[in-house]
Parts: C-alpha cells; sequence; structure tokens
C-alpha cells in the first residue's frame, strides 16, 4: 500500500537499491578477500626467501666443513681464505634469514643453527691453531674426537627441521590461498545471480506497478472526458449570454484605467521619497560603523596600556625584590666588615689597615642598606601608581565597551530602519509597476473587448471541435487501457 503511494521515481530508486547494496557488498567482500589473498602471496615470498636462506646457509657451513678439513690435508692459505669467506658468508646469510623470517620457531631454529656454528667455528679455530704451529698430529687428534661431527649432525638436524617447517607453512599459505580465490570465485558467481534476480524482481515490481498506475490514470481520463464534454455544452450556451455584457465592462475598463493612472504616479512620488530617507539612513550607517571601527582600535590601544601597565608592575616588583635582596647583602657584609674590625684589633699594628678597610667597607654596606630602603619607598610609590593606573585603564575599558555595545544597538536599529524604508522603496515600486501594467493590461483588455464579440462566436465553432476532440480523447483512453 505504501509502494502505490511512491512516485515512480522513488519507487525506482527503492526497487534498484537492494542490487546496489548488494553490489556494494560484494565489492567490499571482494576487496577483503583481494587483501587476504595478497597478504598470503607476500608469506609466501617471505617463506621462499628463508628457504633460499636456509639453503644458503647449509651450503656455506658445508663450505666452512670442506675448507677445515682440506686445509687440515693441506695446510694451503687458498683453503684457509675459503673457510673466511665462508664463515662471513654464513653470518650474512643468518642475518638475511632472520630478518625474513616471521614464525618465532623457525627463529629460534635460526639462532640455534648460528649459534651451532660459532660452536664448530670454535672448534675450527683450534684445529687450524694447532696446524698453523706445525702441530698436525694433535690437530687430526682433536679432529678425530668427533666433536665436530656432532656439530655438524646438530647443523644438518636443525637445517632440515627449518626447511620441513617453511615447507609446511609455504603449503599451508597456499592452500589458504586457494581456498580464498575459490571463496571469491563463489562469492563472485553468487553475487552476480543475486543482482540478476533481485534486479529482475525489481523490474517486474516496478513495470507491474506503472501498468496500474497508467490504467488508473486512463480510467481517470476517460471519466473527465465524459464531465468536460458535459461542461462545454453548458460552456456553449454561456458564452452566448457573455457577449452582451462586453460592452458595459469596456466602459468599467476606462473608468479603471483612469484610476490606475493616479495610483501610478502616487507610487513613484511615494518611491523617491523612500529612496531619499533610504540614502540616509546609509550614511548614518556608515557614521555608526566608523565609530565602532574608532572604539574598536581604541578598546585594543587601552587593553595594550594596560598589559605594558602590567609589565611594569612586575618589573617593579622584581627591582624591589633585588632591593630587598641588596639590602640583606648588605646587613651581612656590614657583619662581616664589624667582624674584620675585631679580627684587625686582636691583630694589632699588623691589622690597622685592614681594620680601615673594614671600617670603608661598613659605611659602604650602610649606604647600601639605605640606598636600598629608599628603593624599595619608591617601588612601593610606584606599585601604587600602578595599581590606580590599572583601575582607570579598567573603567577605560568598560567605558569603551558599552559605547561600542550602544552603537552596535544604533547601527543595528539603522540597519532595521534602512531594511523598512528598502521595503517600503521596493512596494512604491512595485505598486507603481504593477499600476502601470494595469494600466497596460486594461488598454489591452479594453481592445480585447471590442474583438470579444467576434471571438464569442469563434468560441462557440471552437467548444464544438473541442467536444469533438474530447470524444476522440475518450476513445484513446480506452484504446490504451485495452492494450495495458
Amino acid at each position: 500500500m505504501m509502494l502505490n503511494q511512491l512516485r515512480l521515481r522513488n519507487r525506482m530508486i527503492l526497487g534498484y537499491s537492494i542490487p546496489v547494496l548488494l553490489f556494494f557488498m560484494l565489492t567490499a567482500f571482494v576487496y577483503f578477500k583481494t587483501l587476504k589473498i595478497s597478504q598470503t602471496f607476500k608469506q609466501v615470498e617471505s617463506t621462499q626467501e628463508a628457504i633460499k636462506n636456509s639453503q644458503l646457509l647449509d651450503n656455506n657451513y658445508r663450505d666452512m666443513v670442506k675448507s677445515l678439513r682440506g686445509y687440515l690435508l693441506f695446510n694451503t692459505e687458498e683453503l684457509m681464505l675459503q673457510y673466511t669467506t665462508a664463515s662471513l658468508r654464513f653470518n650474512e646469510a643468518a642475518i638475511n634469514t632472520l630478518n625474513t623470517t616471521q614464525d618465532f620457531q623457525q627463529i629460534q631454529r635460526t639462532e640455534e643453527m648460528i649459534q651451532v656454528q660459532k660452536q664448530y667455528d670454535d672448534f675450527s679455530q683450534k684445529i687450524i691453531a694447532l696446524v698453523n704451529q706445525n702441530r698436525v698430529p694433535e690437530a687430526v687428534d682433536l679432529f678425530k674426537t668427533g666433536e665436530g661431527q656432532r656439530y655438524i649432525e646438530s647443523f644438518v638436524e636443525l637445517s632440515e627441521e627449518f626447511n620441513d617447517a617453511e615447507e609446511e607453512i609455504l603449503n599451508q599459505a597456499t592452500a589458504e590461498a586457494k581456498i580464498a580465490i575459490n571463496s571469491l570465485i563463489v562469492a563472485l558467481l553468487l553475487g552476480a545471480v543475486l543482482c540478476l534476480g533481485f534486479s529482475a524482481i525489481a523490474a517486474l515490481g516496478i513495470s507491474s506497478g506503472i501498468s496500474r498506475t497508467i490504467e488508473q490514470a486512463v480510467s481517470r481520463i476517460a471519466k473527465s472526458s465524459t464531465e468536460i464534454a458535459t461542461t462545454l455544452e453548458q460552456q456553449e450556451r454561456t458564452t452566448a449570454l457573455a457577449a452582451s455584457a462586453v460592452n458595459e465592462t469596456t466602459t468599467t475598463m476606462d473608468e479603471l484605467e483612469a484610476s490606475s493612472r493616479e495610483s501610478a504616479e502616487q507610487a513613484q512620488s511615494s518611491a523617491a521619497g523612500a529612496r531619499q530617507a533610504l540614502h540616509l539612513t546609509e550614511i548614518g550607517t556608515q557614521t555608526i560603523g566608523q565609530s565602532l571601527q574608532s572604539q574598536g582600535i581604541l578598546k585594543e590601544k587601552v587593553t595594550g596600556i594596560a598589559q605594558k601597565i602590567l609589565q611594569l608592575s612586575e618589573q617593579t616588583s622584581q627591582i624591589g625584590n633585588i632591593s630587598k635582596l641588596v639590602s640583606e647583602i648588605a646587613n651581612q657584609t656590614n657583619m662581616l666588615a664589624l667582624n674584620a674590625a675585631v679580627e684587625a684589633v686582636r691583630a694589632g699594628e699588623q691589622g690597622k689597615g685592614f681594620a680601615v678597610v673594614a671600617s670603608e667597607i661598613r659605611k659602604l654596606a650602610d649606604q647600601s642598606q639605605k640606598s636600598a630602603h629608599k628603593i624599595n619607598i619608591l617601588v612601593g610609590d610606584i606599585q601604587g601608581a600602578i595599581h590606580s593606573t590599572v583601575l582607570v585603564t579598567h573603567e577605560g575599558t568598560k567605558t569603551v565597551d558599552r559605547g561600542v555595545d550602544i552603537a552596535r544597538e544604533t547601527a543595528d536599529a539603522l540597519n532595521g530602519v534602512r531594511d523598512a524604508i528598502n521595503d517600503v522603496v521596493m512596494s512604491s515600486q512595485q505598486i507603481a509597476l504593477n499600476a502601470q501594467q494595469q494600466v497596460t493590461a486594461i488598454e489591452q483588455v479594453v481592445e480585447a473587448m471590442n474583438s470579444l464579440n467576434v471571438g464569442a462566436k469563434e468560441t462557440v465553432q471552437g467548444i464544438a471541435n473541442t467536444r469533438e476532440s474530447t470524444e476522440q480523447l475518450n476513445q484513446a483512453s480506452l484504446d490504451l487501457k485495452a492494450i495495458i
């Protein structure tokens, strides 16, 4: 029932919104599945890189073993260089393996392989040292202990476990990728089927609704055509009566034309006066705006003065603190000078010069203390004056704010007056325009009245033709209803 009350556009939007929603859901599903597949491929690449690095570890470890055995037999620098190169390459491959491996157990196996390689390298260095000291039999005996073989077997076991684990990770990632791709294909097929199905259902629903709407409209057209035909018969009779009233209407139109001309002249005069008042109001608004701007600048300056005075008050407080510090230092200096004078008296003749210096220091300390006291008095006076100035500045700021508020209220009032006058101007202009249009329209009506008699006769004929066309429209609606 509610669907039938919707407009055609809303029906189409509602009908196709479900397929569109399914399409967006399918797109989101495909997007997330694609991300998962991409992550799986990255994991596969990382696993392949780890296997490659593991093979490098195994190859370099085997090269170390071969080089050690060869060096034990032949004692050449070339074999020693091969051993060192294989060891360095092993370390480089180990670092790459740790960087590319993400599984915690694989990282532990890699670290264990590195530890086994270090143990084998320590074992090898012992043999190399014995060979370099020409103690080959001892080196052979150490080699035959089987310690190196245990390291080799441990490394091979760890390497095989590492490769088996990486292959398992690779197989698992490949299986997940296949599952994701298969689910993606199924989702695409299912989404396409659902979208097509819902689209077909929506199309059938919309088309059936449109058909019902057209059928109802055709029925209403047929009914209206019958009513129009009846009405046209009544209008045909009424038209004859209308012709007799044309002469009286023409006389009334002449009088209305004169009245409209007078109204147009008065409206133009009123519009001119309103425009003059609007001009004066705009001048007053501009003046108040300039006053607001000036008061705003004054407020900023007063605020700046208040801030400077507060800074001056802080600096004066700092001067007072410094003066107190000087007074305390002078007091301490006086005490030190007094102690120095006492020590000078105890020193006898040797302390006379020191006593004179102590006396002068006491005098200087007394003067510093007096000066600090005067500075404190001046600082107190300055702070009192600053406090009074701050209060006056604050009152000035309040006064400026009140002036700004009054000016704004005045500006708002003038804006209201300006808008009202502007409305009067527009209304007066519209009245004048309407009156002028009425004059023109009345002139046209008078001319139309003169031809109305001729038109009345033509109207009678036109009504007859319209009645015939209405009958044809009724027949066309019946034919359309039959097609639907």
